[in-house]
């Protein structure tokens, strides 16, 4: 069975009624839903202990700060926030943590959690490009300390380059980070030579590509740039950052993916994950812009997932 975890109280995160990353996402990825047999994963709040692994104290502090003091915008970076977004953070990192358990306790094969504020572009200190806490980031590190594993892959196939994610483990020689994403666009990382230092060298990869790009470039570079990386990995822990504004008409992006590809996009990582990763697969919302591709894009994965 695949699980579902989406906590309500991720759309207190209060944006604007014209920003993109705006709580109507919420309902729309929820409500594509509609009718499919998903197991409800129980909502949390993350603790600071489990934020921390990824992200210091100090930095911690400032959001809490910030956001109790009534900022609109969070000193680091071009993320608005209001009086619950702490909260909403808080419970979007531990929305991905818990289906972290249901999927390595066995209570589902499969997850995907439904959350906002998204995560891959914050890095350590550094709240940016409408994340706070990065929470795919955090799930990897949650995952090896409390079930000791050692090797987790994440595949960032989101418009936008996951630097917050690179960042965090950009030195680190046991999380494999695997990204597609437009160039130039923004943040402006994710060149092909960005592939990791020390420990992490050969652990990141980055496949840019120009505005128009689709299926043929972006499935193609997970099915044969990706795949056989893993065969060298050999994750025990397969980790997506399911960004849909790289889907066809995002506001916010320039790729032609469309809901066949998505489904295409999750089989090639169902697959990595049954050759390595006993089936455990996490999917956490990233980016996704235009309300009603994202609720196709959705359906789409999801409905890939519960074939698993």
């Amino acid at each position: 069975m695949t699980g579902l975890a989406a906590d309500p109280a991720c759309k207190e995160h209060q944006t604007g009624t014209r920003h993109p990353e705006r709580p109507e996402r919420f309902d729309a990825a929820l409500g594509s839903l509609d009718g499919l047999a998903l197991l409800p994963i129980e909502p949390r709040v993350a603790t600071e202990d489990e934020i921390s692994l990824c992200h210091p104290l100090q930095y911690i502090r400032l959001v809490e700060r910030e956001v109790n003091t009534g900022f609109h915008e969070l000193s680091t970076g071009d993320t608005t926030i209001s009086a619950r977004s702490l909260d909403a953070a808080s419970r979007a990192t531990g929305a991905a943590l818990n289906a972290v358990d249901a999927v390595f306790e066995k209570k589902v094969e499969n997850a995907f959690c439904i959350v906002r504020p998204p995560g891959h572009h914050a890095t350590p200190t550094k709240g940016m490009g409408f994340c706070l806490f990065n929470n795919v980031a955090i799930a990897a590190r949650y995952a090896q300390r409390k079930y000791g594993i050692e090797r987790v892959l994440i595949a960032d196939w989101d418009v936008h380059h996951g630097n917050g994610t690179q960042d965090i483990f950009y030195t680190d020689g046991t999380v494999f980070f695997f990204s597609t994403h437009q160039h130039p666009w923004y943040p402006g990382t994710g060149a092909p030579e960005e592939t990791g230092q020390g420990a992490g060298a050969g652990m990141t990869m980055n496949c840019p590509f120009p505005a128009g790009s689709g299926r043929r470039e972006i499935l193609g570079a997970f099915e044969q740039t990706l795949a056989p990386a893993a065969k060298k990995v050999k994750p025990e822990l397969v980790l997506i950052s399911a960004g849909f504004d790289s889907r066809i008409n995002d506001p916010l992006g320039n790729f032609l993916l469309n809901e066949a590809d998505f489904v295409d996009l999750t089989r090639v990582m169902l697959e990595i994950a049954n050759q390595y990763a006993g089936g455990r697969v996490v999917s956490v919302l990233e980016g996704g812009y235009s309300l009603t591709g994202l609720a196709s894009a959705v359906r789409s994965h999801v409905q890939a997932l519960m074939e698993a």
